[in-house]
């Protein structure tokens, strides 16, 4: 048997685990959102502002839009998307977890949002044609997947041509943690 780049399963595995141990967060990451944009998310989503920024404003969004968001969790970014898009737009979350794509859809109906899907499925291979999205967003997402290079190359395809990608991540270089810290599991999914 062979390895996948950069032990992906084993990598992905301590991402599952971190995230499905959430209970119940508390939304560490609200100074990232205006409180406009707060106001416009159900009370309930405020718990789930886990990402390390807002790449809703950068975006650049427009009615009509259709929005990829990478990694969504609990779907909070999509949805602000949604509200930007409009009725005739669409934002389609995308997550490994079917618990956080089921707490995403949960929040889209407390929103009373229709044009707003989720997908459980790897950022690494997406299951959307070629050309379907104008914009590709992602909070905090890409920095834990062991294939950066694939999800990249997978927004690219996704993303029509002149279509935008407004990612908010973390990057750090291998040589500034002690290797203990880079393998630890809650090192990596946190």
């Amino acid at each position: 048997m062979t390895r996948d780049l950069m032990f992906k399963d084993e990598t992905q595995q301590l991402v599952a685990d971190a995230y499905t141990a959430i209970d119940r967060p508390d939304g560490p990451a609200k100074e990232l959102y205006s409180s406009e944009q707060l106001a416009r998310l159900p009370e309930a989503a405020h718990d789930w502002l886990l990402g390390v920024g807002n790449p809703v404003p950068s975006a650049n969004l427009r009615p009509g839009d259709g929005v990829v968001d990478l990694g969504s969790g609990a779907g909070v970014d999509a949805l602000l998307a949604a509200m930007e898009v409009g009725d005739t737009g669409h934002v389609t979350g995308v997550d490994m977890l079917p618990s956080m794509t089921a707490q995403a859809r949960s929040l889209a109906a407390l929103a009373g949002l229709d044009n707003v899907s989720f997908v459980t499925s790897e950022m690494e291979d997406l299951p959307l044609p070629d050309d379907a999205a104008d914009v590709v967003i992602s909070n905090g997402s890409i920095n834990l997947s062991a294939r950066k290079s694939r999800v990249l190359a997978e927004a690219a395809r996704v993303l029509r041509p002149g279509g935008r990608l407004a990612v908010t991540d973390l990057t750090i270089r291998e040589e500034e943690l002690p290797s203990e810290v880079l393998t630890h599991p809650s090192a990596w999914a946190g």
